[in-house]
């Protein structure tokens, strides 16, 4: 049964996210702090938009929320919460930090609503097609709520424990891709300097123990220099600043993490604010 559900935030991951709700028979309102976007989804799946946030999660059962920072979240959680139902629970899909989320869920809960921190890997295209990898923190029953309503746009959901703990998760995986691809960009530049076919060394390496999601799909856009594929550099140090900010507090030791950070600092630098994380080859492959 479609339940009546909010979602703030219609960029390149809300706007399709938002689309699957509506498409699994949920009851769908919309707010976009630019209202053009908001109409355009109306448009393109029914429903209807808010002037503001608290009239678009006015009666809902779930808010989601997919904005940019923590201070987006503190605002549109302050704006909304009064309005929702008076048991709803919102789930936030904005990566933001661990301690954000905590402060969300004791204000959710001291209200009578419950918050899930629920940040998404996948990109624009896991977004579009449904198969987002989802995971979550917070209380097991708003858990168990929110997730067969996030499953219209997952291929993976699973609860890491107690609020904040989605969001560490995510952290994970940032500082695993962040490695992964230095490593990639490392390895064509030495192929090229080497004189090596890149698209030889990739048939060759890429069934054995080097093979990994981005070499699968990034090793051949790299090799063109190619860079607008989704996840942007300016976003990925957003992460990275959350996440070593969250190691400077739990102790964890992230050098190459943090060498990494350093290296994408140098591509906005160059003027690739906006291309994808894989742009790491870029600086180098600068002219000497």
């Amino acid at each position: 049964m479609g339940m009546k559900v909010a979602f703030a935030g219609l960029g390149v991951m809300g706007f399709p996210m938002a689309g699957h709700l509506a498409r699994s028979g949920h009851e769908v309102a919309v707010f976009n702090r630019s209202p053009e976007k908001a109409r355009r989804w109306v448009e393109t799946h029914g429903g209807r938009t808010g002037g503001t946030v608290a009239e678009a999660a006015a009666g809902a059962d779930i808010l989601f929320l997919c904005v940019g920072n923590d201070d987006d979240v503190r605002q549109v959680v302050g704006e909304a919460l009064e309005a929702l139902s008076p048991d709803a629970v919102i789930v936030d899909h904005t990566t933001t930090s661990a301690v954000v989320a905590r402060e969300m869920a004791d204000l959710a809960g001291r209200r009578g609503r419950a918050f899930v921190d629920a940040p998404v890997s996948g990109g624009q295209a896991g977004a579009e097609n449904g198969q987002l990898t989802i995971m979550c923190g917070g209380d097991q029953a708003a858990f168990a709520k929110a997730e067969p309503v996030m499953a219209a746009y997952a291929k993976a959901i699973r609860r890491m424990g107690e609020a904040g703990a989605g969001q560490l998760t995510k952290m994970v995986n940032q500082i695993c891709i962040a490695g992964v691809v230095q490593g990639l960009a490392e390895g064509l530049h030495f192929a090229k300097r080497a004189g090596l076919d890149p698209q030889g060394v990739l048939e060759a390496i890429s069934k054995g123990a080097a093979q990994s999601w981005q070499m699968d799909n990034r090793w051949p856009t790299m090799a063109q220099g190619k860079f607008d594929f989704g996840f942007a550099v300016d976003w990925m140090r957003k992460d990275l600043g959350l996440l070593l900010d969250e190691a400077q507090r739990n102790g964890a030791k992230l050098e190459m993490t943090a060498m990494v950070d350093r290296f994408y600092a140098e591509v906005q630098a160059m003027g690739g604010s906006r291309w994808d994380t894989s742009s790491l080859v870029a600086r180098l492959e600068r002219p000497e």
